[in-house]
């Protein structure tokens, strides 16, 4: 396979700029070709700074280029949805940063337009594509740590700043949005189902109204799993995976550096002083490079997306439910 995809990107959003075009530029399959912007002029500093070879002054020009094949957006939450549909429309494939919506009625509408179009539609989850995730769900399925249980989920970071999307409720900001969203990711993706029902309860910021901390309860019909998120708690990650007989335990499962090897801690259960652990390290990699490949090889042989459209209405069902359940301070059921 000698062909890469040619890529547009959606804005100079920070994780784009920062993050995910760097990774997709070292990729096999992936050529990031454009980059477009309402102001033409960070465009160009954009591609200039990226050594991208086109540059746009709007979404519209980006997505009538016939040269580009398949959209990365990174936009703002609340223009998910408008940006992924008309992408889709154009005949673009779009791999969309997650959360994929700000509701699931909305990432719903998406299926007609995918199934309209014949295009493939994606969500960003990086994390399913590092090798330390794709680990743990093998040995899951394995049963190396007995029936999976429970689940556990820390993700926290400290940012007050009013300015910063993140902050801005209209925008799609808050806990629950920005990082509770993986929490949820990675309990589905543990129990290989869907939960039946969600609690949650939410504490607000008084000034931007968003939540800044964010608990919650999803029943599995195989077991429990519990999550925190904040947006304004000391930064920390931690996911751990509860069987019969042992667990597994991610030391960094979401931010996973592309500089240093992580490591994944699977305990036989023996004692409570840690004697039956055992350390699995992963090399280092770029997990922005590997799903930029790994959506970029579906559209080059029409496979699956890595997450697809469907899984993101599913999380994105979840998320629905615990803001409700906020609200309610009852249990509430998760319509997928």
């Amino acid at each position: 396979m000698s062909r890469k995809v040619r890529w547009g990107i959606l804005s100079t959003a920070a994780i784009g700029v920062k993050k995910v075009i760097p990774a997709m530029q070292r990729g096999q399959f992936s050529q990031v070709a454009a980059i477009a912007s309402r102001d033409l002029a960070r465009a160009r500093q954009a591609a200039a700074d990226l050594g991208i070879p086109t540059a746009y002054g709007s979404y519209e020009e980006l997505l009538a280029d016939p040269a580009i094949d398949a959209i990365y957006n990174p936009l703002p939450n609340h223009l998910h949805i408008p940006w992924t549909a008309k992408a889709a429309e154009a005949g673009k494939h779009v791999l969309c940063e997650k959360p994929l919506a700000m509701n699931a009625d909305e990432a719903r509408a998406l299926l007609a337009v995918r199934d309209r179009t014949g295009v493939l539609i994606g969500e960003a989850f990086m994390i399913r594509s590092h090798p330390q995730w794709l680990r743990v769900r093998q040995l899951i399925e394995e049963g190396r740590i007995g029936p999976l249980r429970a689940v556990m989920a820390f993700f926290s970071y400290f940012n007050v700043d009013p300015a910063n999307i993140r902050n801005q409720l209209e925008c799609g900001g808050g806990a629950l949005y920005d990082i509770g969203c993986y929490c949820i990711q990675a309990a589905r993706c543990g129990f290989g189902q869907e939960p039946t029902r969600a609690i949650g309860h939410i504490d607000r910021d008084p000034q931007l109204g968003t939540d800044r901390l964010t608990s919650a309860i999803l029943d599995f019909p195989a077991g429990h799993s519990i999550f925190t998120c904040s947006t304004q708690l000391v930064p920390y990650q931690r996911v751990h995976f509860l069987g019969t007989k042992g667990r597994i335990e991610l030391e960094i499962p979401f931010n996973a550096p592309p500089d240093r090897p992580t490591r994944i801690f699977i305990d036989d259960g023996r004692d409570i002083f840690g004697s039956g652990i055992a350390t699995e390290t992963f090399p280092v990699v770029d997990q922005y490079t590997l799903q930029g490949d790994a959506f970029s090889r579906a559209v080059l042989e029409g496979t699956p997306v890595p997450v697809a459209l469907e899984e993101g209405i599913a999380n994105m069902a979840v998320i629905d439910a615990v803001f409700h359940s906020a609200q309610t301070g009852q249990w509430e059921p998760v319509g997928v």
